[in-house]
C-alpha cells in the first residue's frame, strides 16, 4: 500500500497533471490531487499525492520539501488523517436578543 503525502505552498497555477508529473521522477504516483475552492475552483495552494510505496514517498518527501516550483518552497511531508468534522455547522444564528425594552 502506498502512502499520502501532503503538499503545500503550490503555486495557483498547478493543476493535479502538473502535480503528478512533478513527482513521477521520485516514483510511481498512485494519485494526485490539487485541493480547490468549490465556489470559484481555483486552487486553495496545496494538494496530496499518493506514491505506490513508502520508499517511494520517503524519497520524494526528502527530494521535494522546500524545492522551488515557480518561484514558491513546496512543504511536502507525510500526509494525516483528516480530523473529524463535527457536523454543527456554526455557531448559531438566531434572533440576536439581549437589548431590554425597559
Amino acid at each position: 500500500m502506498g502512502k499520502k503525502l501532503y503538499v503545500g505552498n503550490l503555486p495557483f497555477s498547478v493543476n493535479d497533471e502538473s502535480l503528478r508529473d512533478f513527482f513521477a521522477s521520485h516514483g510511481t504516483v498512485e494519485s494526485s490531487k490539487v485541493i480547490t475552492d468549490r465556489d470559484t475552483g481555483r486552487s486553495k495552494g496545496f494538494g496530496f499525492i499518493e506514491m505506490s510505496s513508502d520508499d517511494e514517498a520517503q524519497s520524494a518527501i526528502e527530494a521535494l520539501n522546500q524545492k522551488e516550483l515557480d518561484g514558491r518552497a513546496l512543504t511536502v511531508n507525510e500526509a494525516r488523517p483528516q480530523a473529524p468534522r463535527d457536523n454543527n455547522r456554526g455557531g448559531g444564528g438566531g434572533f440576536g436578543g439581549g437589548r431590554s425594552r425597559f
